[in-house]
This record gives C-alpha cells, structure tokens and sequence, in this order.
C-alpha cells in the first residue's frame, strides 16, 4: 500500500467540510503530492516510483473509501500520466515531457468533454487551426473539467478540416487563464470538491512540440486514445468502487449500533438486514477482479482485438451501477437517519450518482457492444 492510513484518515476528515462548503481540497492535494502521488504511476526510469495501474488502481479505490471527490480529482491526473506511460511504451516520445512534468510536481487536468457531445474521445466540436511553427490554436466549450483551476498543464483536442478530411488534433497545454477561461458553475448533488468548472478555450496554444497525436475521428488504438481511454475507464471503475466498499464499511457498523425495538437486538442480527448488507457485498466483491484482469491486461498489450472498448466501458459501467446499488442497499438497511445531509451515507449516494453521467454511459456501452457482437445497424 502507497497511502498510510494516518494520511487517508486526516482526508476523511476534511471530506464533509469541502462538500458542504462546495470546495477544493486544497489541503488534500498538498498531502497528496508531499506523498508523492503524483508520481506514483511514472515509470522509474523517469523517476517515478513505477507503480502498475492495477496497483493505482487498488490505491484510488482505498482513497475514494476515505473522499470520494478527492478520489475522482487526482483521478484525472493520473489518467494523463498513465496515458503519456502507454504513449512511451508504444513509441509516441512525447509522452516524456508528461512523464516529467509529473515527476517535478506538475498537476495535470483532463480537457477532453464538451456539452451536447456524445462521441466525447472520438471526435471534438472545438476547432484546432495549425500556425505556421506548426502549433495549433483551440477554439472551443469543454465541461467537466476537475481541478482546472488549480491544474498547471492540461490535455485537450479539438478538429481540423482539411482537404484530406477531418483530424482530431491532442495536445498538452499550459494553464493559461487568459486564454482557458474558466466558467465558475460548479454546483452540483455531489463530488462537489472535484471542482469541474466547465471552461471555454480561446485561442489556447500548443506548439508543435505539445501536439501529442494527429488522427482521424473515431475508435483508435493510436497510443494516445487508447492510453486515454483504458486509464480513464479503468481508473474510474477504481474510484467508484471504494464508493461501494465504503457503503459496506458504514452498513456493518451502523447495523451493529442501531437498536430494534421490536426485536429487542441490533439490526445486525436481523435476518432480513443480513441478507440485504450481504446481497450488497456479493454485488461489490465481483468489480475488484474485473479491474485487476483488465488492467494487467491493458499493460501487457493483451489482445482483446475489437472487443478492447467495449470491455473498458464495461468495467466502469459495473463499478458504478454496482456501488449505486449497494450504497442504496446500506442506506435501507441503516434507516432514515442516513437521509439527513450530515451523514456520510447521504453524501456516498450523492457522490455516486456521479458516475452516470461521466462517459460511458449506458447508451454507448450497449451501442458498442452490440456494434461489435452484431455489426452496425444497416
């Protein structure tokens, strides 16, 4: 284990305070980087500590069990990180500079979604126009964007209409306020800390030195999109799962606290609560395994051929409509006290209901499953 105990516990502590206050953790994240997390991912050879995603991954589950927003921040910095790695890996060296800038400290952000796109890593509605150096200027909405204002670097992709067609363009920007100009509407029913403020790029630039990929839209295993894609689902099927086995945590103890006046005994011995906190558990203990064998799988170029997306999308998918089902399981069984605003049951839902909105949904997951299974529809 890379995060001591000590370290989550004082996390935990501050984790109602930044979701009631609708703010960044501040304090987290310098725990978090003194720590050296941010680094965890970065091959030694570059002076990380070379951690494998399936060991980030066990990492950002145990995190998200202590703060779930802090969890699915860092999240996003992790996924640049592990994507430069598989860049590196694949021969794309431009992934170096990244790999670098999170060894010095660099906190990285994940620009990617826009409103109203559907297609999200697989084709852009913001505008990439080439200079004559080489670089290109971005021109667009993105949303969703955790840690944009506190992030030094970020990536982000826009489209380029040439004559030979369109081409998504991925490059690795500066936090430049005067050109990434940030929309401060960050409300939301949960992962408040998080912070995504959605933010609209104007003009931002990347010198050809930060244009990371040049690719046709659509499904790729180019390094650069499938490196995105495999950390990210990955990383945040880890991250909504330490939702679910902290609902567990919190079932087993409120059940043995919370006395039944018609039994006469703690509801931990009510055959009825038993079987609903096991039922919770059997659903949860399944995601684990399916993280780990796709990210060993991811990171010993396993060949899952057509089927690699659709396996991907899975994994979240599973993690978030089973740690869904189980914190609402937990909070059945642990009565209506969880329904008040100060009980971390009440926050684990709000933070989970997160999940169905970050890609893949359900849509695209089914659509790519039968796309793959059945052909497209004709």
């Amino acid at each position: 284990m890379f995060l001591n105990e000590e370290l989550l516990n004082e996390i935990r502590s501050r984790a109602a305070h930044y979701d009631a206050t609708n703010s960044f953790p501040h304090e987290d994240f310098t725990a978090l980087k003194d720590a050296g997390y941010l680094k965890v991912l970065v091959p030694k050879a570059y002076g990380g500590y070379g951690l494998s995603l399936a060991e980030v991954a066990a990492e950002q589950t145990r995190l998200a069990r202590y703060a779930a927003a802090t969890a699915l921040a860092i999240n996003m910095h992790h996924v640049i990180v592990g994507m430069a790695k598989h860049m590196v890996r694949h021969g794309n060296m431009q992934g170096v500079q990244i790999l670098e800038d999170a060894v010095n400290g660099e906190l990285l952000a994940f620009g990617i979604s826009e409103p109203s796109n559907d297609k999200v890593l697989f084709g852009s509605i913001s505008k990439a126009i080439q200079d004559d150096q080489g670089g290109y200027h971005f021109y667009g909405q993105k949303v969703f964007i955790s840690m944009i204002q506190q992030c030094t670097r970020l990536i982000t992709f826009g489209q380029e209409d040439t004559d030979t067609g369109p081409y998504s363009i991925f490059a690795y920007l500066d936090n430049n306020p005067e050109t990434l100009v940030v929309n401060p509407n960050w409300n939301t029913l949960g992962m408040r800390a998080t912070q995504s403020q959605n933010i609209e790029l104007k003009g931002a630039y990347a010198p050809q030195s930060r244009i990371l990929t040049k690719v046709s839209p659509g499904p790729s295993f180019d390094p650069v999109i499938f490196g995105i894609f495999a950390n990210f689902e990955i990383l945040l099927a880890a991250t909504y799962h330490g939702i679910g086995k902290r609902a567990l945590e919190l079932g087993v103890e409120i059940s043995a606290k919370r006395h039944s006046v018609s039994n006469n005994t703690t509801y931990d011995q009510d055959k009825d609560i038993r079987w609903r906190i096991a039922d919770a558990a059997i659903a949860v203990d399944s995601v684990e395994l399916q993280i780990e064998g796709l990210s060993h799988k991811f990171e010993s170029d396993f060949d899952y051929g057509r089927f690699w997306m659709p396996k991907l999308s899975a994994v979240k998918n599973n993690a978030v409509e089973t740690s869904k089902i189980a914190v609402e399981a937990i909070i059945r069984a642990c009565g209506g006290r969880a329904y008040y605003n100060d009980q971390e049951l009440s926050r684990l839902l709000r933070d989970v209901y997160a999940g169905l909105f970050q890609p893949s949904d359900q849509e695209s997951l089914h659509g790519a499953w039968a796309a793959t299974l059945l052909g497209p529809i004709k």
